[in-house]
């Protein structure tokens, strides 16, 4: 048959006369072209719906007019479309649509046509291909014809079947891979889709078919494990069953499906089917096979067969199936998921059946309380929280089908009760709230019991429902039964009013109101972070989907100046319009806009996110934006282009695309209507003409807006924010269709709009300048940067760079790739691969590659050899100049990142040549760090330790100095040249890891039968060199990268269809077994090093849907291997082959590449892992334990995030633990009785007998959740031996053991336990173990946390507990000795405190007091933390807390210190009256305590002062009142010991905090002007970014403290140094000191503004406090000396000639880079910030002399300095083409913000010289200044300099200037 191509061109060819058809059939034509060209499925699948639509619009009689040549050229293009698309279904369905439009016009050509294509696929003699197989199934499937083709010709296709099975089947890389895979696929089509055909062949004797029953022979073999892939054997048994489907009668279909059960027997059997008998041989017991059986039968079985009988057995359904899917399901299979979408499968059928089962039986199916009930229920409710994915779904949905069964089975049989319900929504209730599956449950149950029900007996759901919502893990059920919850409360509101008058939406939302309003104000305005995100993207849009008018009661319960509220309302409200689609604006009238505006300058990100999104969002595309929301937009991106959060700037970017899009497709629709609208209407038309100038001047702003925010010298946080809004702008507003996404791409009219903008002179977006601007961030020093750029560059900008731009580049791309820095090497590597996508199209060669990568791949491979043979000569000189690492990373971009083929680059000897290269330079560089070039090339598999490299390496650098080592050894740092080989090396060696792995995965993905670059021995070589780094260096990242690369290289090899090339893997970790088997020679610091990580890359590439024997046998290997006995003699100090096999195993565990394959061996894992702890040898124990607590994380799961959860408890229960790993439960079981055991005896007989394994035991029991209900009491067994453990000698061991008794108690048993444990509790006469006793306390104060988390009234055993803990009140006195013991029973005490009598706890305190008032005779461990206790429980009472503070001067230092510390810890916050009578006790004995000798006393007691003298907390109010003034000596001691800098940064922090609030309390007087100064200086010295953080932090509070009431008294120098200050803070580096910055700034404004009182402090976002704090400095101090220095201080220098100057002396001089001290100050923004204030000086200088005269000296002396300037940069850029010199300016970050405040200086003075007669004299020399200063603006932004716009606008002359 003709290609396609060839039929295309005979069709076009053909001259066609019917005019009417030609043009439709060229149409036609070009569509399926199209297509064909296409490379991707969407594109395909779009044309081809195109071509369907064209042929169906050619009415037939005109397709009856073609000639039959024409007609038969269609059909066989059509054909050979079909076949090209063969794996594309939807594609071929679409052809075959075009084909039976065709055959109603001539049936039997395209018939004929087809049965000519068919024809070649199954009379042919040799065995059926791949590609013949896929056809079969696609003509079978897909085509019509293809099938009537089939009725006719079905016997050849079953006998090429037939005999394609056993020759697959005999080959194991065959029967295992995609080729048996598709001949099953066959046979289930066959037996599908020829149901009538293959039937006799099955069940009519006469007719009976060898040839299928050959088939089905291979299929039981198949599913009977001969084929080791599972979706083949599950197939397989789909096929069998469909097969068993086509009986004619139920009667033999009855008996087939029943013979093919004996899939359960392990022996041999055998399987009837109709005429049909085959033997059936079992070949492994995975389940697989009754798991393929039991789930093709409920897919494919019809009702009679599933409802048939057998013997003596009912039903096949229920008593045949059943029982297997049971089965499956409790065992522990590989499979579990398959397991439960078959249970699932069976409870749809017996649903579909239910009918046929009452009549069959005449009973109920699901009576209450029947054994199939209980066991449906506890398959279900033990399987809830499996840790197996997609297992917990299948177990919701089984849950949901069998309480439907229930319904069903209740109302045919008239059972209104349903105790099931009521009887589950208790078991429900009684679960823990930590538990997933409680929810999931509870969604099922409400359809049935109603929302009254569930709300009124579970009062406490909401409540847990916030709970939920605070933890990730949890959020998804909460807000899911949440859903469920209010629909099913609106059916029936609705419901109920059809009885009456219907309900108004508002009716509806104020019922809804009544139950959940106080709920979700609760969670939208919580503190919890987790809680508020979930409660507004989870909760809020289904509450408007329900409930439109919910938004009326929350917004009513709001107000913006509380806390928290803010946020809400915008969350509200964007929710509300993104939903509904309605106006927001309209809801609270004007003050809408003017919360809007609060929300948008908020500090927290979070709320002007939500602000934001409120601005952006709208059901509709095209409802365009109005003025004043873009007007909003234009002030608010500005003011966030710089913030630190990641998540902020994505969410921004997703905001502002959102926002585009609404201008886009809203201009769009104006510009289709000025198309389509006839003239006049003249208002509309202007309307229009307003719309699309202010959408395209919006987006014309936006484009230019990151430009001048690009250059070097700005922070990260902006570059990234600009480079995703520029993302956004390209993607929204350019013609850049994609064909690889689905979603986000510009209109087909996107093109119109783009001429409506380009003809005002706009959206230019690709210009030159802007090019030079991304290109200077291809040098930027983060990746992300970097790779953001170059995607624009490629993407959106010109296919090729001019001539002048790509030479300077070239030779820029050189430098850095031969640079020893990592990062610049990086940034070479990426630049090589923009050139070459960039760079002219070089002339074709006529090979049929691409001669400009060719020619660049080979000067990369030219270079690289360079690099090798210089490393070979002289390794010092390569680490320096030639490092090898640069260029593969280069070579590695420019192959595998290229968009074209790897084989239109490489060709076979290209291909070795680099292969040879790679073997070489690893062996080189190993060598380099053996010591021993040759010593490498050995099979030597153990690598050199630290020590030896560094002496290998020492010993090069002495070599190549020529001289002795000297004294260099001394030096405990490495030396610069130690460091460049090291990073030569290490660096190298990983990148080729990484380059070879994906160049191999690339090569064997793109590779063709007739063609590949890779032969076998050249894998074979790929693979020593990656045995020889993984098992060779020791440096961890290079063999992390190695082992990407690696991986990579096992997948391809595994999915290969070669069975030698499979082998390679195998036989690789064959040998990596051997080797850890293997004793060696080698250092325990290696740890095992690679030789982990070769085993897991080889396990870990291998198919999931495959069964994985390696992994059995490497586990079983290395279990073996780590129980071998040590040897008698063995070395410490050496590797051993056990130690290396555990911290193998460890690998394979916390690998995520096997994922949780590894669970099945979990148990005996975890037998050996705690058995190997009692090993003598250290490194043994060592790697035992790091195996144990990795495998734990693994079985446990997902570990919750809420701060609720504890930090140490998981989601999974202990039932659900031991039902998953049953062969821990005895193993861990005897591990406790065993070390209970040893407890045992005269309490009087000190034993202390280490158990290794127990404290990991009582841990993981530990981390189990607990409150879940042991019905059975299968774990009733480790309540004694855990309760026996109290007596442990071991601390640790007793508090572990009473959280594992917690956990494993179920709730039922918590009263008896602390009855029980409360009973043992001694008299003061009786003879006590101290360790039991304190054990039985902690055993006590656990449970009594859990149990009495939902108590609200003490039952009578809870009485009869209090009572005990009263009677034994002696515990806490002093006739206990032990204070441990006494402040565990205060503890106890503590927990039951809201349930005591009042005379008990006066009793306590009494005894408290007393013995915190008498002093210590001796010293007592734990007599701190029992004081600590003790302070904490009288303290919780107003009385006794006065009492203890009024004794403050007589007690103890250590007891001062305990109170103290409780006042930091903020027990005192809430409560007035104490804080004042603390505030006064702290205030008389300041003093004293500045003069202790104690750090952390002195530390602690300034905390403490600050917390009680501060307002609740709250940094934005001003601190309280002192009753007296503190002396003066304090605040001199204070300020002395921060002059001194005395105490270190924590202390003096405090020190200045204390000094700030003392300040702030100071009286009106004399002296005080002289300490505010000192305290000045100290902010000035504090605020430096080279100072501690913690101290800029504190000089921020400071400024919130002191500084506020200091500014109004109006002082005009101390103002402007304040002011100053909190400049440099709102710049510094910590984002903490910036918003403690802006929160000065947010309290300035609310005192200046006369805020309400009653309101809280409005804290603005940093960005607006700054330009806030500026016009406060105009306002107030505008004439003061010091104003102008303060503006001028924060500008950059303007010396341009030094910056030049040391930009050309600038080199590669170390390794590593040193940052500046503050990364996030921006010189060129600070700018900008200052020239209007500036500006505003100038301005006012002609009413104050003082003024007048500072600005003319400083006019005076600038002038020379800013003209020289001006003629330097007049010489910078004076060529028109790029030069590497200016190309390397660009990038230096220095040049951009020198020339800001250049420009800054610049216009200040034009200002000056216009507006001052004093500084007129300066106008003859600067009369060309200001034309100068537009020149070079110019010039500078054609060479790819921006400025921010207030630079730009001043030098046009926009602003006053």
């Amino acid at each position: 048959m003709l290609s396609f191509e060839e039929l295309m061109t005979s069709l076009q060819d053909c001259v066609i006369s019917e005019d009417q058809v030609s043009q439709t059939l060229g149409l036609f034509t070009d569509k399926l072209s199209e297509s064909s060209r296409s490379s991707v499925k969407r594109c395909k699948e779009r044309c081809l719906e195109e071509a369907v639509q064209l042929l169906r619009q050619t009415p037939e009689p005109q397709l009856q007019l073609l000639e039959e040549r024409h007609l038969l050229l269609l059909v066989r293009l059509l054909i050979s479309l079909q076949l090209q698309m063969v794996n594309i279904s939807t594609a071929c369905r679409k052809v075959d649509q075009m084909l039976q439009l065709l055959a109603k016009v001539d049936h039997q050509l395209v018939f004929r046509e087809t049965h000519q294509c068919l024809h070649s696929i199954v009379h042919t003699d040799q065995i059926l291909s791949f590609e013949d197989l896929q056809r079969a199934c696609m003509f079978l499937e897909d085509s019509a014809v293809g099938r009537e083709v089939y009725r006719e010709s079905y016997p050849s296709l079953l006998s090429k079947v037939s005999e394609f099975f056993p020759h697959v089947l005999r080959q194991e890389s065959l029967r295992d891979g995609p080729l048996c895979y598709i001949a099953v696929k066959v046979c289930l089509q066959m037996f599908q889709l020829l149901s009538s055909e293959v039937a006799p062949l099955v069940w009519d004797e006469e007719h009976r078919s060898p040839t299928v029953q050959e088939i089905l022979q291979a299929l039981m073999d198949i599913i009977l494990g001969q084929c080791c892939n599972r979706d083949t054997r599950l197939l397989a048994g789909t096929a069998v069953a469909m097969l068993v489907n086509t009986a004619p009668d139920s009667r033999a279909g009855e008996a087939a499906a029943w013979s093919l059960l004996q899939v359960s027997n392990s022996e041999p059997w055998l399987l009837t089917v109709g005429a049909l008998q085959v033997q059936c041989s079992p070949t492994c017991e995975d389940g697989v096979d009754r798991l393929a059986v039991s789930r093709g039968l409920l897919t494919c079985c019809r009702p009679h067969i599933l409802l048939s009988s057998h013997v003596d057995e009912t039903c096949l359904l229920l008593k045949g199936l059943f029982p297997l899917v049971c089965a499956l399901c409790e065992e522990k299979l590989e499979c579990l998921y398959f397991a439960f979408e078959v249970l699932t499968l069976w409870l749809k059928r017996v649903k579909e059946c239910l009918a046929d089962i009452w009549k069959m039986t005449g009973a109920r199916l699901l009576p209450d309380d029947s054994s199939l009930q209980r066991e449906l229920i506890h398959i279900i409710w033990t399987n809830a929280e499996s840790p197996v994915e997609g297992v917990s779904e299948f177990v919701r949905s089984a849950f949901s089908l069998l309480l439907d069964l229930y319904k069903m089975d209740c109302e045919q049989f008239r059972d209104t009760e349903k105790p099931l319900y009521s009887a589950l929504l208790q078991r429900i209730i009684k679960l823990p709230w930590e538990a997933k599956a409680k929810y999931h449950r509870l969604c099922a149950v409400l359809p049935y019991v109603g929302t009254d029900m569930v709300l009124d007996q579970y009062a406490e759901l909401p409540n847990h429902l916030l709970k939920c919502l605070s933890a990730n893990h949890l959020s998804p059920c909460g807000s899911e039964l949440y859903k469920c919850l209010i629909k099913q409360q609106r059916r029936e509101l609705c419901d109920g009013s059809k009885k009456s008058a219907p309900h108004t939406e508002l009716d509806l939302a104020n019922q809804w109101a009544r139950r959940w309003r106080a709920v979700l104000h609760e969670a939208l305005t919580s503190d919890v972070t987790l809680l508020q995100n979930n409660s507004s993207t989870l909760l809020l849009p289904c509450t408007f989907q329900v409930f439109p008018s919910a938004v009326h009661p929350l917004l009513a319960s709001l107000d913006p100046f509380d806390p928290g509220h803010l946020h809400a309302w915008a969350c509200i409200m964007s929710s509300y319009r993104a939903v509904t689609g309605g106006s927001p604006w309209a809801l609270q009238g004007s003050s809408t806009l003017d919360t809007l505006q609060l929300a948008l300058g908020s500090a927290d990100d979070k709320v002007r996110l939500a602000a934001l999104n409120l601005l952006c969002c709208s059901p509709k595309t095209k409802d365009t934006p109005t003025a004043e929301e873009m007007s909003i937009m234009r002030t608010f991106i500005p003011q966030n282009l710089n913030c630190e959060s990641s998540p902020f700037r994505q969410h921004l970017q997703a905001g502002v695309k959102r926002f585009l899009v609404r201008i886009r497709d809203g201009c769009l629709a104006h510009v289709r209507g000025q198309k389509g609208k006839k003239k006049g209407d003249a208002n509309d038309s202007e309307r229009a003409q307003d719309i699309l100038e202010q959408g395209i001047g919006f987006v014309e702003w936006l484009g230019q807006l990151p430009y001048c925010y690009l250059a070097p010298g700005h922070s990260y946080q902006r570059k990234k924010t600009v480079l995703l809004l520029l993302s956004a702008v390209l993607e929204t507003c350019t013609d850049s269709w994609s064909p690889d996404k689905k979603k986000g791409q510009p209109p087909a009219s996107m093109g119109s709009l783009i001429n409506c903008a380009r003809q005002r002179g706009q959206w230019d977006f690709t210009c030159r300048t802007k090019q030079l601007v991304l290109i200077s961030c291809l040098e930027d020093s983060t990746n992300e940067i970097r790779e953001l750029s170059a995607g624009l560059l490629l993407r959106y900008f010109p296919p090729s760079f001019p001539d002048d731009i790509a030479a300077v580049m070239l030779m820029r791309t050189k430098q850095l790739l031969c640079s020893p820095r990592v990062q610049e090497a990086q940034m070479g590597a990426l630049m090589m691969k923009v050139l070459l996508q960039k760079s002219q199209d070089l002339p074709d060669d006529g090979s049929g590659g691409d001669p400009k990568a060719s020619s660049m791949v080979k000067a990369l491979v030219k270079e690289l050899e360079e690099h090798y043979l210089t490393a070979k000569a002289d390794m010092m000189l390569a680490a320096r100049t030639k490092p090898i690492h640069g260029v593969l990373s280069a070579l590695q971009r420019c192959l595998l990142e290229a968009p074209g083929s790897v084989y239109n680059t490489l060709d076979r000897s290209l291909t070795d040549e680099v292969l040879s290269l790679l073997e070489k330079i690893s062996l080189l560089l190993l060598g380099v760090l053996y010591g021993d070039l040759d010593a490498c090339a050995t099979e030597k598999d153990a690598p050199p330790s630290f020590c030896d490299m560094g002496n290998a390496i020492s010993s090069l650098i002495a070599e190549a100095s020529g001289g002795g080592q000297g004294d260099e050894e001394e030096c405990v740092l490495l030396s610069e040249e130690h460091s460049l080989v090291l990073t030569c090396c290490w660096v190298s060696l990983k990148e080729i890891g990484i380059f070879l792995g994906s160049l191999v995965e690339k090569i064997l993905i793109e590779s063709k039968p007739s063609r590949c670059l890779l032969t076998k021995d050249d894998l074979m070589r790929a693979s020593k060199v990656f045995k020889n780094i993984l098992l060779r260096c020791r440096q961890w990242g290079a063999v992390e990268g190695c082992c990407i690369g690696f991986t990579k290289f096992c997948a391809s090899l595994l999915s290969s269809g070669d069975a030698e090339l499979r082998d390679i893997p195998a036989n690789m970790l064959k040998q990596g077994l051997q080797v850890v088997q293997s004793p060696r020679p080698t250092s325990v610091t290696r740890r095992a090093a690679g030789l982990p990580m070769l085993i897991l890359c080889v396990l870990s590439a291998g198919e999931a849907s495959k069964a994985n024997p390696l992994l059995a046998h490497s586990i079983q290997t290395l279990l073996e291997t780590a129980k071998t006995p040590l040897p008698e003699k063995w070395d410490q100090t050496l590797d051993l082959p056990q130690v290396c096999a555990v911290h193998t195993l460890q690998a394979l565990v916390r690998g995520s590449g096997l994922g949780v394959a590894v669970l099945q061996f979990a148990p005996a894992v975890v037998i050996l892992s705690l058995t190997l702890l009692s090993s003598p040898c250290w490194a043994m124990r060592n790697a035992a334990l790091q195996l144990y607590s990795s495998l734990c994380s693994r079985m446990l799961g997902q570990r919750p995030s809420s701060d609720e959860c504890g930090p140490a408890q998981h989601g999974m229960s202990p039932l659900a633990f031991f039902f998953h790993y049953p062969a821990l439960q005895p193993f861990l079981l005897g591990e406790l009785r065993g070390a209970a055991q040893d407890l045992q005896g005269p309490s009087d007989e000190a034993k202390l007998h280490l158990q290794p394994s127990l404290y990991p035991v009582l841990t993981l029991l530990a981390q189990l959740q607990p409150g879940v209900q042991d019905s059975t009491e299968t774990l009733s067994d480790f309540l004694p031996p855990l309760l026996q453990l109290s007596a442990s000698p071991i601390y640790s061991v007793r508090a572990m053991a009473s959280k594992a008794l917690v956990a494993m108690t179920p709730p039922s048993d918590y009263e008896n336990i602390l009855v029980k444990l409360t009973a043992q509790l001694p008299n003061p006469q009786e003879c006590r173990c101290h360790n039991r006793l304190h054990g039985q306390l902690l055993q006590i104060r656990a449970v009594l946390e859990r149990a009495l988390c939902t108590v609200s009234a003490p039952s009578a055993n809870l009485c009869e507990v209090l009572r005990r803990v009263d009677a034994s009140l002696w515990l806490v006195t002093r006739a206990q000795r032990c204070p441990l013991v006494r402040a565990a029973y205060l503890r106890v005490a503590d927990a039951l405190r809201r349930f005591c009598c009042e005379s008990y706890l006066s009793k306590l305190s009494d005894t408290l007091m007393l013995d915190l008032q008498t002093p210590q005779q001796e010293l007592q461990v734990g007599l701190s933390s029992f004081h600590q206790q003790a302070i904490h429980f009288l303290c919780a009472d107003l009385t006794w807390a006065r009492q203890i503070w009024d004794n403050f001067s007589a007690a103890s230092p250590d007891l001062r210190l305990s109170l103290v510390t409780w006042v930091v810890e903020g027990r005192v916050l809430q409560r007035d009256s104490l804080k004042t009578v603390i505030q006064r006790v702290l205030k008389s004995n300041l003093k004293e305590a500045l003069l202790s000798r104690s750090v952390e006393y002195r530390r602690t007691y300034l905390a403490a002062l600050a917390a009680v003298m501060g307002s609740d907390g709250d940094s934005t109010s001003l601190p309280q009142h002192l009753e007296e003034p503190v002396p003066p000596k304090c605040l001199d001691l204070l300020l002395g010991d921060l002059e001194d800098e005395r105490g270190g940064p924590e202390f003096l922090s405090q020190a200045l905090h204390a000094a700030s609030l003392l300040l702030s309390q100071w009286q009106d007087s004399s002296p005080k002007i002289s300490v505010v100064q000192r305290w000045c200086s100290v902010l000035e010295c504090q605020r430096s970014p080279d100072a501690p953080e913690v101290l800029r932090t504190a000089c921020a509070e400071a400024l919130c403290v002191a500084g506020v009431p200091l500014m109004r008294e109006r002082h005009t120098a101390i103002m402007s140094r304040l002011i100053n200050t909190g400049l440099h803070l709102l710049q510094d580096q910590s984002q903490q000191v910036r918003m403690k910055a802006a929160c000065f700034a947010s309290m300035l404004h609310h005192a200046r503004g006369g805020g309400e009182s009653q309101r809280s402090v409005y804290l603005m976002q940093v960005n607006q406090a700054l330009p806030l704090l500026l016009d406060l400095l105009l306002e107030e101090c505008w004439d003061s000396p010091g104003t102008l220095e303060v503006l001028l201080c924060n500008l950059p220098q303007p010396d341009l000639r030094s910056v030049l100057k040391e930009a050309s002396e600038t080199g590669c001089s170390s390794l590593y880079e040193q940052d500046e001290a503050n990364v996030f100050a921006e010189p060129s923004v600070m700018s900008a910030h200052v020239l209007p204030y500036l500006l505003q000086m100038a301005e006012k200088s002609s009413e104050s002399a003082a003024l007048a005269q500072s600005l003319c000296s400083w006019a005076e002396e600038s002038a020379a300095q800013v003209q020289d300037s001006f003629a330097v940069c007049k010489e910078l850029q004076s060529a028109e083409a790029l030069t590497p010199a200016w190309l390397a300016l660009l990038m230096d970050p220095r040049l951009h913000s020198t020339l800001c405040g250049l420009f800054t200086r610049a216009a200040f003075l034009l200002q000056l010289v216009k507006r001052s007669d004093d500084v007129r004299h300066l106008s003859c020399d600067l009369s060309s200044l200001r034309m100068t200063l537009q020149d070079v603006c110019r010039l500078l932004s054609q060479s790819g300099v921006h400025f921010p716009s207030a630079l730009t606008a001043a030098v046009t002359g926009e602003l006053p200037v």
